[in-house]
C-alpha cells in the first residue's frame, strides 16, 4: 500500500510540474500519404518565436503520459506562427499511435522547441542525406541553404508510392531513392558515389534511423571524407 501510493503522489507531482511548463498548439490540417504510414500535419504554434530559428529546430512532443518524442518542423512561417511536421508512421510506438489519432483542430502539447544544431555551413555544396524518419530534418536544411543551388541529397524511402508522392509535391533537389537495404546506408552511399562530389568542398549533413546513420558516416570516411564534413543526428530505430 505505501509503494502504491508513493507511486500515485509521484505522478500527481509529475502531472502538476508537467502541466505546468508544457506550451500548447493547435492542429490545423491532417493529410495522410497513402498507404498513410506518413502523416503530414499542420500546426499553429502561438508560443514559438520562428524568427530564432537560425539552426534546423525540433519540437519535443507529448504523444502519451511522460512520453515525448522529437519531430523536425520541415518548413515554417514565422510571421502566422505556422509550420509542417512530416511523421512517419510505418513503426509501432507512442510516437505513430499518437500521429495517426491526429485530427484537425486538436490541440497539441510539446514541453520545448531546441536546436538540433544543424546550420548549413559556408561551403560549395551541402548534401543532405536520410530516410523516412528524416524528411522534415531535410526539408528543414533545404530551407536554410543560400543559395539553393549549393543544396542537393537524397532521402530513402521504401514505399513507390511515397517516392512518386515526394517527387510531385516538392520543388527540391533532394531525390527519393529506393530503399535496397534493411537500414538504407548501403543504397545512400551507393548514391553518393555516384555524384562523384567534391572531396574537398563538401560537408554531409545525415538524419534518420541510428544505425543507418552511424554506418552511413562510417562509409563516407571509408571514400576520404573527414570528420569534419560529416554532421549527423540520429533517430529512433
Amino acid at each position: 500500500m505505501e509503494t502504491s501510493t508513493l507511486n500515485k503522489l509521484k505522478r500527481r507531482a509529475g502531472n502538476l510540474l508537467e502541466n505546468q511548463i508544457l506550451q500548447s498548439g493547435r492542429v490545423l490540417e491532417v493529410r495522410r500519404w497513402q498507404p498513410s504510414t506518413m502523416i503530414e500535419v499542420d500546426l499553429h504554434l502561438p508560443q514559438a518565436n520562428m524568427h530564432t530559428w537560425h539552426e534546423v529546430p525540433y519540437i519535443k512532443v507529448k504523444v502519451d503520459n511522460f512520453t515525448y518524442r522529437d519531430y523536425t518542423p520541415a518548413g515554417w512561417d514565422a510571421d502566422t506562427s505556422t509550420c509542417t511536421l512530416y511523421i512517419d508512421a510505418a513503426h509501432k510506438g507512442p510516437g505513430s499511435q499518437w500521429a495517426r489519432q491526429l485530427k484537425t483542430g486538436d490541440t497539441m502539447r510539446y514541453i520545448k522547441i531546441g536546436s538540433t544544431r544543424h546550420v548549413p555551413a559556408s561551403t560549395p555544396a551541402i548534401i543532405g542525406l536520410g530516410d523516412e524518419s528524416s524528411m522534415g530534418h531535410l526539408l528543414a536544411l533545404q530551407q536554410m541553404v543560400l543559395p539553393l543551388t549549393r543544396f542537393s541529397g537524397a532521402i530513402i524511402m521504401a514505399n513507390d508510392d511515397h517516392r512518386e508522392l515526394f517527387g510531385q509535391y516538392f520543388k527540391s533537389p533532394i531525390k527519393p531513392i529506393d530503399r535496397r537495404d534493411a537500414f538504407g546506408h548501403h543504397s545512400l552511399i551507393r548514391w553518393v558515389m555516384e555524384q562523384h562530389y567534391n572531396l574537398e568542398h563538401s560537408v554531409f549533413y545525415l538524419a534518420g534511423n541510428h544505425t543507418m546513420v552511424s554506418e552511413l558516416r562510417k562509409l563516407l570516411k571509408l571514400q576520404g571524407y573527414s570528420s569534419n564534413q560529416i554532421r549527423a543526428q540520429g533517430f529512433w530505430s
